[in-house]
């Protein structure tokens, strides 16, 4: 008789999220040009009862905490990798203004169950 498997951390993290009744979690993507976008995909994906995480800074626009090059080199390392945790946390990805064809995606596996583009509003469920 075999034994069973151990959840992987994708599944334990699926778990406590339904344990906890967390609503669904949905991670907004794209250029930082498009900050006016996401903030008006936050506002839809927060009023029909998600919880939205997205990125939290635009380096495009001037900022004392970015003004030296060195420093904002390794702030944008750490804000990539926290964007990617923001990924993995999500159970849905939302792209703004990107093609989903769009070489900047994150790999396959980082990528939540379902990816939808708010240019085209289509849902793309994973299987």
């Amino acid at each position: 008789m075999p034994y069973p498997q151990p959840l992987t951390p994708e599944e334990k993290l699926a778990d406590a999220k339904k344990l906890l009744s967390l609503p669904r979690i949905v991670v907004i993507c794209g250029s930082t040009r498009f900050m006016t976008e996401m903030n008006e995909a936050d506002v839809r994906e927060t009023k029909a009862g998600k919880i939205v995480v997205k990125p939290g800074i635009d380096m495009k626009s001037p900022h004392e905490l970015w003004s030296d090059p060195v420093e904002a080199e390794a702030l944008k390392v750490r804000l990539d990798d926290l964007h990617r945790a923001k990924i993995r946390l999500a159970d849905e990805v939302l792209v703004v203004n990107v093609r989903l064809s769009s070489p900047s995606l994150c790999s396959p596996r980082a990528v939540p169950p379902v990816l939808r583009s708010a240019s085209t509003a289509l849902c793309h469920p994973r299987g």
